[in-house]
């Protein structure tokens, strides 16, 4: 008889333990939960970032002649009037070497 008695409730606070831990809304859950919005908040810090990095180039491009200028040289090999530019071959590792 004694073994009944305690036999209900052993049955309700183990269903109730089960779903704090494994259910929907359960412990494992929650920690599952905060580590993606760990990464998620790690990824938004890198976007952002480099969201900013693309707002001082667009204001560079927008504003700086300079800044512009090196690009067109850089990207288009563009140069100025009256600018002659130099090419040389690039030098393979023995040539630095004998000193040819």
């Amino acid at each position: 008889m004694l073994k009944q008695k305690y036999i209900l409730p052993m049955l309700a606070v183990t269903f109730i333990l089960y779903f704090t831990v494994f259910g929907d809304r359960g412990l494992l859950r929650i920690y599952h939960l905060n580590k993606e919005k760990q990464e998620v908040q790690r990824r938004l810090e890198s976007l952002k970032g480099e969201n900013q990095k693309l707002v001082r180039e667009v204001d560079a491009l927008k504003n700086d002649r300079r800044y512009l200028e090196s690009i067109a040289r850089r990207d288009f090999g563009m140069v100025r009037k009256n600018e002659i530019i130099y090419q040389f071959p690039p030098q393979s590792k023995t040539d630095m070497e004998t000193g040819k």
